[in-house]
Formats: structure tokens, C-alpha cells, sequence
């Protein structure tokens, strides 16, 4: 075994040394195209190519390797290196022949004889372990490596496994690119990783369209895209864009908090109908008749022929805006067809003409008027006529009546916007335009997002389908959805289809069993998550008195520094100031995550209990969960609040308290 240890060594050695001279021979490539435009559409193509061949000396260059019954070997990693001669040293893992690395078992070896798995120290081989597919007497058995390298301590809440995917993970990462796919998964499932090296995946398998296209990856909060951004490089793709949901909707800044009942009906499918008759109201039949004057002649089109043109256009699935702009030419049109039957022959020439002649374009504006997304928005909400004139018959006086504001703007540029105001904006602007679609949109915590807020990202994948991750339990908005299948009709998607991860390879068996206690009451109906590690991992609950709450927390940070990994300390929102004056207090350098900050360079972050969502750490230390839950406006979103913040840990979970714990913990 040393002596393959050897080898393999050298194999590592040769393919890293081979993708730096594939690197260093793109870098020299000469970018001089046929004109400007190729020119820099050629060099942005290289610099793409020459990020993606970046060698990272303290990753796996590759993790895995597969000899088949073919007597063919290949060695798969996270980018396709080639020798001087074209034949390849490492195969990408998103390549089909590497699903057999992922997929293959001694029920079904897939033609696999042998597959191994390297152990890794700081980018060097330190360990082999092979299994023997068609050998019926070697047992299925659990692998070492893999369980190490998920334990692996790392510093930054969020880890890829490449190298650990498992058979129904890759399964769900190669479905194909015209199929949307909900994933409900437990904590721990690797259902976010899923979706990034499901991105990764078909950006790889579906180039061509999806480079033009687009990927669009969208996120809870920006802590979590600032990890996320460090993780898909590493999967050898740089071309995968993504972006916070609330940025997703920005075009007004927020300045103005609703009250829940508020936020919960703005975000009501409801509202969508009731934007859609705002907007097609503002049609004005017409009365009277056109009259153009061209030449020494004056042409006439009567109203009765215009009403016809108009509903016409009002009929079909055309935006508000484009209609606005052909009705122009129905109605040159029009007055094309008077000329030819006094006999005359006008062209297109002559139509475009009278298309945009002063008169044609000042009737077509008096039966289309132009529509502004906020004004009208601002009139909906401060004047209560308005309102009930689009509203009637969808929403009921009282929910009007929550939406009229109490002391309204004077204009939409001084209004004081929420952030569920950006739905109805979005909402607004694709019934005036068409919001562009993308290739693919990998939807993350798809739980949390309100039916309006679903429509919007609908809209970004029209054209495409969307990769939807999420987990009902950890539902924390006041309109989190209790339904998949509601939630992908919303999107747009009823066809999507819809799978589930149960196994939890993340979190140790004792922090889930602890925090799967909350299930009961925070997701009833939902089945426990089951934790496949054999490490059972580490809980410990410390309960002290109210006046050492947070000297406590400072020691058991003191002390859980010293293990290696990465250290959340996830605390009431409340507190964060507290706590990090706390620890700078001793000394503990640490950051900060949330509010803009996102910090992959600390060992320590302290993490408000509202931005925990998505991230991991190795060791997580929660500050009084009954504060936590209490801060929420409900008891059902406050211990799946608790659920959440309880299922960061990695190794070990320590939770120090002063006040009781929840009931549902303590049973």
C-alpha cells in the first residue's frame, strides 16, 4: 500500500503541474479578434478559462478514482486536466462517466471493479481506501475518508462536498436542465450544496445555452451569499451569478417596516390580481373619432372601428407597455385601409409616417395612457378609492383598510417604501414589461418566501426551470408555506417535481435528536431528520444565572477556540452588540455576520440568531433559546426559529441559558 501511496503521490504531482502549464499556456493565448467587440468578448472567454484552471495547493486536486472491468482508470476531481498529449489525468466530476464514483455499490457496481478514495492533509495524500465492487465477500461498508472529510474542521460557515456526494445527492444534482426539482431536506441533508454543484453541473453539461442564458443563484441574506461566492469557484465554475431575495426585488430603498398582518397580505397571491386591474384600468374606451390630416386631406376613422383594435390588443398576452407602443400602428393601420379604398397605394413608408404623427400618437395616448410602476403603486396605498376600485370583490374592506397607509407621501419619491412594497413593484413592472428570464434559478430557504415573492422569482426562470431548496420546519416568515406543491404552482412550476433528503450527513446524531424535539409543534406532520454518522457529535447545555449569562458565553468560547474549526456564536438579535463587546473585552478576535457583514477570515463569528439560516460551523454555541424564540411574532415561528439556529453545529452544539428552556427541549 506504501508503494501506491507513492504512486499516487506522484500522479498528483504530475496532474497539478500539468494544470499550471494549461493555465500558464491560456494566459499566453493572444486575444486579437476581427474587431473591438470580439476582441474583448474573447479576452472575458480567457480570463473565465484562466480563473477556472486555478489551483488551489491546499485542496484535493482530485479525491477519488475508478478502475473499471474495461481495465480503463480515471481520476476524478474538481476540473478536467489534460496531458501534453491530450489524455486525461483528471476527470471533472460533473462529467458523466464520473457519476459512477458517486452512484456505484456492490448491488450495482455500474462496471466499477475498484473504487478508492484519497485522504487529504492540506493538499497532500496522507491515506488510501479501496472497495472491491465485484468482490461478493467484501462487505458494504461505511468509509472512513468520506466521514472524516465531512467532520473536517474548516474555518467559514459553508463547506462543498465534491468529494462526499452521495448516491441520491448526485442523483438530484444531474437531473436535467429542462426539469425543475424542489428538494425538501432536513438540516444537514446537503440540500444547498445540492443546488450549487447542481449549478455548477449544469453549467457544465449545458453550456452552450446556459453561458447565454444565464445561472442565478438566490440566497436568504447576503452572509450567506459572501460563503457561497468562496464555494463555487472551488467546484470549478465562476460563471454561476447569484444575489440576496431581497435584492432580487430592490428598486426603491426600503425605509419603512410593515406590521406582519401587513407584510403577509402584501405578499397574498391575492395582491396579484389586484395589480393586474390597477394597471388595465387605466384603458379609456374610445368616443370619439380619429381624424389625421395628411396632404390637403383629412382622414377620419371612426370610433367603432378604433374599439375593436384596442380590445384586440387588451385581449392578448401582451404587457401593458408593449400594446402601448403597437397601438400606434393599428391605428396607422386604420387609416391605411381608408386610402386604399378611395384608391391610393401607401407603403410602409406611409404607415410609419402616420404612426408617428402628432395626432395618431396623441389618440393612441388618450385611449393607453402611460402607467409609472410607483405612482400608481402610491396611489393604491394612499387613496382608499383606488384601492377599492382595483381591490373589489378580491380583498375585503378590512384587508383594504390595512393597506391604505395612515399618513401618506405626497409623491412616490418621498414615500417611505417596505420591503414587501418591492414585491408589488416587481409585480407592477412585469405587467407594464417583461421581466427578462434566465437558463436556471437555484432557489435557496424557498420556504421562507411569500407567494408574491415566489411569482418574482418565477419570473427570472420563465424561460427555464429552477432547482427550489428548502425545509418546511424551518419556515420563519409569517407566510412560510406549509405546501411544495403551493409554493411551485406560485413559481410558476406546477409540473416541478418534488424529492426529499432525510439523511443528514452535516449534523451529529445527539444535536438533531436534541433540536428534532421541536418538531412536534413547530412542523407537525414532518418526519425526523436521521443523522447517518457514526461520531454522535457533542451536546452541552449550561445553564447559569441571569447576571453571568454572557460572562459564561465568553468562557465557553474561550474554550471551544481551541478545538479546530470554525466557531458560531449564534445569539438573540438583540445582543449581538453585547456579545461582541464581550468578547473583544477578552481579547477573542471575531467577526461579525449580518447587516452587510460577511467574514470567512475569522475563526470566531458571532451570528444574529435571524441571519444563522444556511450557514454551518464546526462548533456552535447558542446564547438563551427561549429569548430567540420569543423574539419571533408567533410560537410557531419562534421554536422553527430555534430549530434552525440548534441545527448549525457540525461536531459539537453548546447552548448556554439563564432563562428555562423551551418545554418541547426539556421533555
Amino acid at each position: 500500500m506504501n508503494e501506491e501511496l507513492t504512486e499516487e503521490r506522484h500522479h498528483l504531482e504530475t496532474a497539478r503541474a500539468e494544470l499550471a502549464r494549461m493555465r500558464e499556456r491560456t494566459l499566453a493565448l493572444d486575444v486579437q479578434g476581427g474587431d473591438a467587440v470580439s476582441s474583448e468578448r474573447l479576452a472575458e472567454n480567457l480570463w473565465r478559462r484562466a480563473r477556472s484552471l486555478e489551483d488551489d495547493p491546499t485542496t484535493a486536486l482530485f479525491f477519488g478514482r475508478v478502475d473499471l472491468d474495461t481495465e480503463e482508470r480515471w481520476y476524478v476531481g474538481r476540473r478536467h486536466v489534460t496531458d501534453d498529449a491530450g489524455d486525461p489525468l483528471v476527470i471533472d466530476w460533473r462529467a458523466p462517466v464520473s457519476s459512477t464514483f458517486y452512484r456505484a455499490s456492490h448491488a450495482d457496481p455500474m462496471g466499477v471493479r475498484l473504487r478508492r478514495r484519497f485522504g487529504y492533509d492540506h493538499g497532500q495524500i496522507t491515506a488510501i481506501e479501496d472497495e472491491h465492487l465485484l468482490d461478493p465477500a467484501e462487505p458494504e461498508a461505511h468509509s472512513q475518508i468520506l466521514a472524516t472529510e465531512i467532520e473536517r474542521p474548516r474555518v467559514g460557515p459553508m463547506r462543498d462536498i465534491v468529494a462526499t456526494i452521495q448516491p441520491e445527492q448526485d442523483a438530484l444534482v444531474r437531473v436535467d436542465a429542462a426539469t425543475t426539482v424542489c428538494i425538501q431536506g432536513a438540516p444537514g441533508t446537503g440540500k444547498t450544496a445540492v443546488g450549487l454543484h447542481r449549478a455548477a453541473w449544469l453549467l457544465y453539461a449545458y453550456r452552450e445555452r446556459l453561458s447565454r442564458s444565464g445561472v442565478l443563484v438566490i440566497g436568504p441574506n447576503d452572509a450567506f451569499l459572501e460563503h457561497i461566492g468562496a464555494v463555487l469557484p472551488t467546484l470549478g465554475e465562476v460563471e454561476v451569478r447569484h444575489t440576496s431575495i431581497e435584492a432580487l426585488t430592490a428598486s426603491v430603498p426600503v425605509r419603512a417596516v410593515d406590521e406582519p398582518d401587513v407584510a403577509r397580505l402584501k405578499g397574498d397571491a391575492r395582491m396579484a390580481e389586484v395589480l393586474h386591474r390597477a394597471v388595465w384600468s387605466h384603458l379609456v374606451p374610445p368616443a370619439e373619432a380619429m381624424v389625421v390630416p395628411r396632404g390637403s386631406r383629412r382622414w377620419r376613422v371612426p370610433a367603432y372601428d378604433i374599439a375593436p383594435l384596442a380590445d384586440g390588443l387588451a385581449g392578448r398576452e401582451i404587457r401593458y407597455e408593449s400594446a402601448r407602443q403597437l397601438l400606434p400602428q393599428r391605428l396607422a393601420h386604420a387609416v391605411l385601409v381608408k386610402m386604399e379604398a378611395l384608391g391610393e397605394y401607401p407603403d410602409d413608408r406611409v404607415q410609419d409616417a402616420v404612426a408617428r404623427s402628432a395626432p395618431v400618437k396623441a389618440y393612441a395616448a388618450s385611449l393607453w395612457p402611460k402607467v409609472d410602476a410607483r405612482s400608481l403603486l402610491h396611489r393604491l396605498l394612499s387613496d382608499p378609492q383606488v384601492l377599492a376600485a382595483a381591490a373589489d370583490g378580491v380583498l375585503t374592506g378590512d384587508e383594504q383598510r390595512m393597506l391604505v397607509w395612515d399618513k401618506p407621501s405626497r409623491t412616490p419619491g418621498t414615500a417611505k417604501w417596505s420591503l414587501a412594497d418591492t414585491w408589488l413593484l416587481d409585480e407592477l413592472g412585469d405587467l407594464l414589461e417583461r421581466t427578462p428570464g434566465l437558463g436556471h434559478v437555484v432557489l435557496d430557504e424557498a420556504q421562507d418566501l411569500s407567494p408574491m415573492q415566489l411569482r418574482a422569482v418565477g419570473r427570472r426562470c420563465s424561460t427555464g426551470a429552477a432547482t427550489v431548496l428548502g425545509d418546511i420546519a424551518q419556515g420563519t416568515t409569517p407566510w412560510a408555506t406549509a405546501s411544495w406543491v403551493e409554493s411551485l404552482r406560485h413559481l410558476g412550476k406546477p409540473d416541478g417535481v418534488v424529492e426529499e433528503l432525510r439523511r443528514g450527513f452535516r449534523v451529529p446524531a445527539s444535536v438533531i435528536e436534541f433540536a428534532a424535539r421541536l418538531l412536534p409543534e413547530a412542523a407537525p406532520g414532518l418526519a425526523a431528520p436521521e443523522s447517518v454518522r457514526d461520531n454522535p457529535g457533542r451536546l452541552d447545555l449550561v445553564p447559569v444565572a441571569g447576571a453571568e449569562l454572557v460572562g459564561a458565553l465568553v468562557e465557553r468560547v474561550e474554550e471551544v477556540r481551541t478545538r479546530e474549526g470554525s466557531v458560531g456564536v449564534i445569539v438573540p438579535d438583540a445582543r449581538v452588540g453585547e456579545v461582541s463587546t464581550a468578547l473583544t473585552a477578552a481579547g477573542i478576535d471575531h467577526g461579525t455576520l449580518g447587516a452587510g457583514h460577511g467574514d470567512v477570515e475569522h475563526q470566531v463569528d458571532v451570528v444574529p440568531a435571524t441571519v444563522a439560516k444556511g450557514l454551518e460551523f464546526d462548533h456552535v454555541l447558542v446564547l438563551e433559546p427561549a429569548e430567540i424564540a420569543a423574539a419571533e411574532p408567533d410560537e410557531r415561528t419562534g421554536l422553527r426559529r430555534l430549530y434552525v439556529v440548534l441545527t448549525r453545529a457540525v461536531s459539537d452544539l453548546t447552548v448556554v441559558h439563564a432563562q428555562p428552556l423551551p418545554p418541547a427541549l426539556s421533555a
